[in-house]
């Protein structure tokens, strides 16, 4: 348990990751995520409870707890007066490698995360998917067994993701056990063996994606409006059609809405209705549920409330 002020960010939380595997920490805004990796990882201490990680007691054995883990944050953590070879060699004497382990360690690095060209720049040269990528490799410099990310790629453009997501994906192929914390629940969904959503401190539902989404159950019409002033309109057009009240994504200009098993009637019916509501709508479609869609059922937040948050 751990609280701040009136504020009780985590109440009871109950994780297990099994070695190897990715574990995705998904919830709304002050959720506790941030909160839970920070207790994990030493930074901060709980109230009430205990926490283990690789059998250490994130209290009791912090001291040797630190040493086998690893930490990306939701902010860059390098100095960027220094070049990227320069912030890797001098993690790892803070890692108390010795000198001439530590420039090694920082060659392999540079090479592995693709930015040894850019090695001997200072890291204010650096753009946002470099500089992700060598924060990574720095909580990577002493090849710890557990790997906490909490939100890795937020503020990455989609290509600068898509390759954060090929090396993490890569570092459990090789036996890393990773905690990840994300905003985007296609990252949970490519990367996650299971996924945990908490909220207000508490988990809320846990499984593998193809289980939550099992939990939505039936398929979603969903379309979308290009005239955005007239999405509401779409929403009361085609309200009562199914199992649950219509969603209006203002941000992509979509509306969809839970049809359950009806199916192709459900898609025929959602053409009727906007048609005598002379609402004119594109790319209409039949879809599976997404994690979007279980995240909206389960806490009441459409995915794009979620943000960077500190407890």
């Amino acid at each position: 348990m751990r609280t701040f002020g009136q504020v009780r960010a985590l109440d009871g939380l109950d994780l297990v990751v099994p070695a190897g595997t990715v574990l995705g920490l998904l919830g709304p805004n002050g959720a506790g995520k941030t909160t839970t990796v920070r207790i994990l990882t030493t930074l901060l201490l709980p109230e009430a409870g205990r926490a283990t990680v690789a059998g250490l007691d994130v209290v009791r054995d912090a001291a040797k707890l630190r040493r086998i883990i690893g930490l990306s944050g939701q902010n860059a953590a390098v100095d960027e007066r220094l070049t990227g070879r320069e912030n890797l060699e001098i993690f790892g004497r803070l890692y108390r490698l010795r000198p001439a382990a530590s420039r090694q360690r920082a060659v392999e690095l540079l090479e592995e995360f693709g930015i040894a060209d850019a090695g001997n720049r200072v890291v204010s040269t650096y753009s946002g998917g470099m500089r992700r990528r060598l924060d990574l490799a720095v909580s990577l410099i002493a090849q710890p067994q557990v790997l906490f990310l909490d939100e890795p790629t937020t503020g990455l453009d989609p290509r600068s993701r898509m390759s954060m997501w090929d090396l993490i994906g890569d570092l459990v192929s090789g036996g890393t056990t990773v905690l990840l914390t994300t905003q985007y629940l296609e990252e949970a969904d490519e990367l996650a063996d299971e996924i945990v959503v908490i909220d207000h401190g508490l988990v809320i539902a846990m499984g593998t994606s193809e289980e939550l989404k099992g939990r939505v159950g039936g398929d979603v019409v969903e379309f979308v409006v290009p005239d955005r002033t007239r999405l509401n309109d779409a929403a009361a057009a085609i309200a009562g059609l199914g199992e649950g009240a219509p969603v209006i994504d203002e941000r992509g200009g979509k509306v969809s809405v839970r049809v359950g098993s009806r199916g192709s009637e459900a898609l025929l019916e959602t053409v009727r209705r906007l048609d005598a509501a002379t609402v004119p709508v594109t790319g209409l479609a039949m879809r599976r549920p997404s994690l979007d869609d279980v995240f909206l059922a389960l806490t009441g937040h459409a995915a794009e409330e979620l943000g960077v948050e500190d407890g």
